[in-house]
């Protein structure tokens, strides 16, 4: 028996039909029958007939197939792909060797999944990245050991960032945050201010330098019980020294560049600044009549003078919104500072009244109610009266009244001249420091895990947040590729009014109201994205029975959402 395929054309239109036929012999002649049609069949079932009956022997694809492995490959092709894409590993260092693979790898793995060295290890053989990196085999001693080959060469990386991301005529950035170890054999270990909320914990703190769009350019660590300021002058001398580039503008908070580093500044010629002045300060001007409150009933910005500043620039805003918000939290705190009050006053009467759990004596009561107005630091706004039986307050409403008159009140100061930078550039320069305050939420809100620390030696301390700051730049990269598909804005939109709130672009919203993209596809995170390229996998196949010379690699198709991320990062899908 045969399949015969016959074809007619008849009006212009072809005709096929197949056909199960049978050949037999009558005497010397050899004649064919018509068994059946199988015309209706699916193409599919008509070919698997024609090869029976050809005599191949016919198996289901998971009989004649073995997957030994799988590893999660999508997600490691975005993410490497993009490092090498940026030249990270030239920056790494220009000359291939196998520490620098396990730099990227340890960078790479920072921005898939954050885990302690020995932990990555463990994660080798569940994605492609090992195996791509030819890193099978690392244990987290070589890991360790890599770190110690990356933080020596962590100036010539800097130098190389510098060069990159820093040109004469721009903004620098520079802000310090902190993060606690686990452990007390650190000698950076110290206990300081805690931006962590663990003041019991001992911590580092880290300065992180970056462009006016936020792109790291530098990181340094200090001991915990560091002051702020102290950090400051050790960066400028970086950027005018070691990077070569000297004519910029230095931005920085009003606990960063004080005016004892201004004063440092101004001794050098050509250093700019932004930077802002404190409360108290602003209150000085304020009295003064440099400032008149009034003036802001019909403006939000303006340009003051005060002698105490010669040559420079007093940018004065207010922000309706931020006063609003500084008042309302004005008035929780002293709510809640009331009730703490209202406790220590039942204690004192309970005491008076001799019974076992009161307050008695004015040293006793005067120390615990130091405690609570301390607590919300609204001491200035009570007016305690303590004697050695009784305790009373009131709200000190003159006091509140000064500081309500200043909400929402902000002063910039510089020296740069208007000609360079003007009003409105002036409040964008300082409200670009929030690229940094990024930054550090991404090190230790979110995705690279920064903290805590439970590296012992100084050296891979200083290691581990260079290891951050680079993974953080690859993730900071993709973001903004990946900006279509993520909740995200793609393009921020001109800001008319400087002290505003920056506005919002209409695709943003309404990705966030429809969560889905302008074509349809679903909106995600990064995390959640990640997770979904995670799901385009390599697979090693080897036919039933093989030698195993015979095996080979077979990568899921991607999705049209996988595709189109890796178009985006200008990647092909699964190429690295």
């Amino acid at each position: 028996m045969h399949v015969v395929r016959v074809r007619k054309v008849e009006n212009g239109k072809t005709y096929e039909s197949a056909l199960l036929r049978q050949s037999y012999r009558e005497g010397q002649q050899v004649k064919k029958r018509t068994l059946a049609s199988l015309t209706a069949l699916p193409s599919e079932a008509i070919d698997a007939i024609e090869r029976i009956l050809r005599g191949e022997h016919l198996v289901g694809a998971t009989d004649g197939l073995i997957v030994e492995r799988s590893w999660a490959h999508g997600h490691v092709a975005a993410v490497l792909g993009t490092a090498r894409k940026m030249g990270l590993e030239g920056i790494v260092d220009p000359h291939a060797s196998r520490q620098r693979d396990l730099v990227l790898a340890m960078l790479v793995a920072r921005v898939l999944q954050p885990a302690s060295k020995l932990a990555t290890t463990r994660l080798w053989g569940t994605t492609s990245l090992a195996k791509t990196l030819a890193v099978e085999d690392a244990t987290e001693d070589e890991l360790y050991a890599a770190m110690d080959w990356l933080v020596e060469r962590q100036e010539a990386i800097e130098q190389r960032l510098a060069k990159r991301h820093l040109e004469p005529g721009g903004l620098v950035l520079y802000d310090l945050s902190s993060t606690y170890l686990e452990g007390e054999h650190c000698p950076l270990a110290k206990r300081g201010y805690s931006r962590d909320g663990k003041p019991g914990m001992p911590q580092i703190e880290f300065g992180l330098l970056t462009n006016a769009e936020g792109e790291p350019v530098a990181i340094e660590v200090f001991p915990g019980n560091t002051a702020d300021p102290a950090t400051f002058q050790a960066q400028v001398d970086k950027v005018k020294d070691r990077f070569g580039v000297a004519d910029v503008v230095w931005v920085g908070d009003r606990g960063m560049v004080t005016g004892a580093q201004v004063r440092q500044l101004q001794e050098v010629a050509g250093l700019s600044w932004v930077t802002a002045l404190r409360a108290p300060t602003i209150q000085q001007l304020v009295d003064a009549g440099s400032i008149q409150v009034s003036l802001f009933d019909t403006q939000n910005l303006a340009e003051v003078t005060d002698p105490r500043y010669p040559g420079e620039r007093l940018v004065v805003c207010h922000n309706p919104l931020l006063a609003e918000k500084r008042a309302g939290k004005r008035e929780d705190m002293l709510l809640a500072t009331e009730r703490e009050l209202n406790r220590v006053v039942r204690m004192v009467e309970r005491g008076a009244a001799g019974r076992r759990a009161g307050l008695q004596g004015a040293a006793a009561i005067g120390e615990r109610v130091g405690r609570v107005v301390n607590k919300y630091q609204m001491a200035k706004h009570f007016v305690r009266t303590i004697t050695e039986t009784t305790f009373s307050y009131r709200r000190e409403q003159a006091s509140i009244a000064d500081e309500a008159a200043l909400d929402g009140l902000y002063v910039l100061r510089t020296n740069v001249a208007k000609e360079r930078l003007d009003t409105a550039g002036v409040v964008l320069a300082y409200k670009s420091l929030a690229q940094v305050e990024r930054a550090f939420r991404h090190f230790k809100l979110s995705d690279l895990e920064v903290r805590p620390i439970y590296h012992y030696a100084e050296r891979r301390v200083r290691a581990h947040l260079l290891l951050c700051m680079l993974a953080y730049s690859v993730q900071r990269t993709m973001e903004r590729a990946l900006a279509p598909l993520l909740f995200m804005q793609e393009v921020a939109p001109q800001r008319g009014d400087p002290v505003a709130p920056a506005p919002r672009a209409p695709e943003a919203t309404r990705k966030e109201q429809t969560k889905l993209t302008a074509h349809g596809l679903p909106v995600h995170s990064f995390r959640t994205l990640l997770a979904d390229l995670a799901t385009i996998v390599t697979n090693r196949v080897q036919p039933r029975g093989s030698d195993g010379r015979a095996a080979f690699d077979l990568t899921t198709q991607p999705s049209t959402l996988q595709t189109r991320a890796f178009e985006l990062l200008g990647l092909q899908s699964g190429r690295m």
